[in-house]
């Protein structure tokens, strides 16, 4: 342990920076430098005799920006699944429309994701989505309150479809051997997407996880507030969502043009004021005069 310096440390970093083909991998770099220190610190508090105090791994001035994920975005979205049906792969373009909507992480949609968790006899209006990393159970209805159905085409497309096995995605021909459908392996499963959106015409810098990343930036263009984009998609943190709903010029278009509609009004109200406020607490005075008349109450005058 004592050839373990901070000048080892840092040699570790350059090395482990430079993957087998020449390329850089800095993300993983910073990870395995963070577990290193980590590790370090857990060993010092057990053995606090053998382990210097002096981590090697701290202070290593360590920092990494992600870069933003390529998103599929809802024109992308209905040709990808276009294709798809063209293809014979009715599954794939199934798979897209639930990561789209329902916000459901690949790996949970082709491995997991059962025909029960679909109407589930205790509560046939929603569709059960769960998030295995994060261990979250979302609770999705299908219809509003006048009993419309809120995601229609994918709900047309599940209600149509003939079921082979328990899992609602599977592979869309027996297997020759087994003479079932067996389930996609995630391998084979991205090397077929791949295929569909080549067919498709869609920038193969856009990754299936890119459905799941549109989804939320569609429901933050939307106006979504951060709850209800946590509500739909099973993050448990805001700092988590942000990750995935990605600031767009959409939002930051609709933020002005909402900042400007309540300005616009508080003007037109300020000029219509006629209970007096003191000068020093004038603006806020209207402000709040404006919010108390929108609920229809009566202003107070202070």
């Amino acid at each position: 342990m004592a050839s373990i310096t901070p000048g080892t440390a840092d040699k570790l970093f350059e090395k482990l920076k430079v993957n087998p083909n020449g390329g850089t991998r800095t993300r993983t770099a910073v990870l395995a430098m963070r577990v290193c220190q980590r590790a370090w610190g857990v060993a010092r508090r057990s053995e606090p005799r053998l382990v210097s105090s002096d981590n090697p791994f701290q202070k290593m001035g360590l920092s990494y920006k992600s870069k933003p994920t390529r998103l599929f975005q809802h024109d992308d979205l209905i040709k990808f699944v276009a294709k798809a049906d063209e293809s014979g792969e009715r599954s794939i373009g199934t798979a897209a429309m639930i990561a789209f909507y329902w916000l459901q992480r690949e790996i949970d949609i082709i491995g997991r994701l059962a025909w029960s968790n679909y109407r589930p006899v205790d509560a046939p209006e929603t569709a059960r989505i769960t998030h295995h990393k994060t261990g979250e159970i979302v609770e999705i209805p299908l219809y509003d309150d006048d009993g419309t159905a809120l995601w229609p085409e994918l709900m047309a497309r599940l209600d149509a479809a003939d079921r082979h096995g328990s899992l609602i995605v599977t592979r869309d021909t027996a297997d020759r051997f087994k003479g079932i459908r067996l389930p996609w392996k995630k391998r084979h499963f991205l090397r077929h997407v791949a295929k569909i959106r080549t067919a498709a015409g869609i920038d193969p810098a856009i990754k299936f996880m890119g459905l799941r990343h549109g989804g939320n930036v569609e429901g933050a263009d939307a106006n979504l507030t951060d709850a209800q984009l946590r509500a739909l998609s099973g993050h448990k943190t805001t700092a988590a969502l942000l990750r995935y709903a990605q600031a767009t010029a959409q939002q930051r278009k609709s933020g002005a043009r909402m900042r400007l509609t309540l300005e616009r009004k508080v003007r037109k109200f300020r000029n219509e004021q006629v209970t007096p406020c003191r000068n020093d607490v004038l603006d806020t005075c209207y402000v709040i005069d404006f919010m108390v008349s929108a609920e229809g109450l009566e202003p107070s005058t202070p």
